[in-house]
């Protein structure tokens, strides 16, 4: 076994609730997933990571945890987990599972002996509580302080129900070490962990009267990017390589949801911290060719001076659908949610450009994440009814931001029946009629379709070792063609106005869109071998 397939490892965010149902009741569950597992098999990835499945009042889709060691009903329970895990392992993927230490649930039985304890409690000396706090924003809008009945105030960098946790604490520190190896012992790979940036804030409590989002202003807020959140990762991964030695066959892995700029991404994935971290800058990079080639250098330069790989993603949970972001112009893109009265996004032009930016990603060395459904050339739901939202940022942000529901709308596996193969019963978000036409059963018997793109790309990257490649630009730094080698064969993005020659000696392994005249049109990617005397001419825009 292969210590270190993360380097190059593809894999697939599974959203729970979203992926499959298997009892009728509207959301997805575990069961749902583990019958659906051959299909992500089949698709060509190395591992699943599963968004939070653990107890939940769900304010926040599981992301407030009253029990880190128990599965909440909805989606089952560890029996349902074991056999996951076990189908997964028999199928050659494995499991990654979400850990959510920013913060509880208020229903956590630690949170409900603070407020029963009282002021000075070591019960509340596990939360952010103060008499006197700073004016601090909460990410999902509103103050990030709440009142409690005593007078006192304790954090919450998201909704009042997810307060967060105080990591000075050694107690803290101790129980999710304990959570760590709970499923460790249980079969899993490895951890995606939320909100990596944030589990330390300054204990001054200083004011901070600036945003919560964006990666500048995540520079200086006192609650981001902390420098002690790395003694925090180093006796993780301390955990983790035990593990490992005492079952090379299993070796485990941690990831950081670490949404900070390169330069202090590359801190969090030193050779004693973490093994990964999302790639934010290149995530929030518009289709736009100069943006591109800069954030790919800076990415493989910075983490290549560490000795770790970059990671690449273009959605997640808590993004808008590149299918759909990609159909805005590159300085209109929505940072989160759409509605119906919103500005609405070309279809066409943002299913083109996801078909031609998965070539390019899949490409480029590292490892990469791929969201549920973008496999289907899923768009947003742009149109969902303000009443069907569930997202806690809506009614935080005074109904100013439509929040993230519209990415997490249930599959479409099969066409033409109610639900689209999710559900037997009511889909707990309701599906955009466009899924119809994309549901996966429909995609699997068309020649063309995004989701056999998919197929063959990741065929490809495994086979050609794209993953392990070394990049070579063939193309000029302005150039609105991104243009590389590596591996042995060339990549070719035309992400400009119009339509450029591909050399005559090229042989075209795989393009996002059919060719016509030989030519590469606007918003087209093509994998493709040099042959004959010239290989190393590169089209240009």
């Amino acid at each position: 076994m292969d210590d270190t397939w993360w380097r190059t490892a593809v894999i697939y965010q599974v959203y729970p609730r979203s992926f499959a149902d298997s009892d009728g009741d509207g959301v997805g569950d575990l069961p749902g997933i583990t019958a659906r597992l051959t299909s992500l098999a089949a698709l060509g990835v190395d591992a699943v990571w599963l968004s939070p499945f653990f107890a939940s009042p769900q304010v926040d889709a599981g992301y407030d945890v009253s029990d880190y060691c128990d599965v909440d009903p909805v989606f089952g329970s560890l029996d349902d987990l074991d056999a996951l895990l076990a189908r997964a392992h028999d199928l050659g993927l494995k499991v990654i599972v979400d850990l959510v230490p920013n913060h509880t649930s208020d229903q956590h039985q630690w949170f409900r002996a603070a407020l029963r304890d009282g002021p000075g409690s070591a019960a509340r000396a596990r939360y952010h509580v103060t008499d006197d706090p700073p004016d601090w924003q909460s990410v999902f809008g509103g103050p990030a302080w709440t009142r409690l009945p005593d007078g006192q105030f304790y954090l919450h960098l998201y909704d009042p129900a997810q307060p967060d946790l105080n990591w000075s604490d050694a107690g803290v520190r101790a129980e999710f070490e304990q959570i760590l190896r709970f499923w460790l012992d249980r079969g899993v790979d490895g951890f995606r962990v939320d909100v990596a940036h944030g589990l330390v804030k300054d204990p001054r409590y200083p004011p901070y009267a600036g945003s919560p989002l964006g990666l500048l202003a995540k520079r200086d807020a006192p609650y981001w990017d902390q420098e002690a959140v790395h003694d925090i990762y180093r006796s993780w991964r301390a955990i983790l390589d035990g593990y490992t030695a005492a079952d090379p066959g299993r070796p485990r892995i941690l990831c950081g949801e670490a949404n900070v700029a390169v330069d202090r991404a590359i801190r969090y994935v030193r050779p004693d911290e973490l093994h990964q971290t999302f790639n934010f800058p290149y995530l929030q990079t518009p289709w736009e060719p100069v943006a591109l080639r800069r954030v790919i250098e800076e990415s493989l330069a910075a983490y290549g001076s560490v000795g770790a790989p970059s990671t690449w993603v273009l959605s997640n949970h808590d993004v808008v659908r590149h299918a759909s972001r990609f159909g805005y112009p590159a300085d209109a893109q929505p940072r989160m949610g759409v509605g119906v009265d919103d500005p609405q996004p070309d279809p066409v032009l943002g299913l083109r450009r996801a078909r031609a930016a998965v070539l390019l990603m899949l490409a480029l060395p590292g490892s990469a994440y791929l969201y549920q459904g973008e496999e289907l050339g899923l768009p947003e739901h742009t149109t969902m009814p303000d009443d069907a939202r569930q997202d806690p940022n809506w009614e935080r942000s005074g109904h100013t931001e439509r929040g993230r529901d519209g990415c997490r709308v249930p599959l479409p596996w099969l066409a033409g029946v109610d639900g689209l193969g999710f559900t037997d019963g009511v889909p707990w978000l309701p599906q955009p009629e466009e899924f119809d036409a994309l549901a996966r059963n429909r995609q699997e018997e068309e020649s063309g379709s995004t989701l056999r793109l998919y197929v063959g790309a990741l065929a490809f990257r495994r086979s050609l070792g794209l993953a392990t490649g070394v990049l070579r630009w063939c193309s000029e730094p302005q150039s609105a063609v991104l243009d590389f080698a590596s591996a042995g064969i060339r990549v070719t993005v035309n992400l400009g106005a119009a339509a450029v020659p591909l050399p005559d000696e090229a042989e075209v392994l795989l393009a996002s869109e059919p060719l016509s005249a030989w030519q590469l049109e606007p918003d087209v990617a093509v994998w493709w071998r040099p042959v004959g005397p010239d290989p190393v001419r590169s089209p240009q825009a």
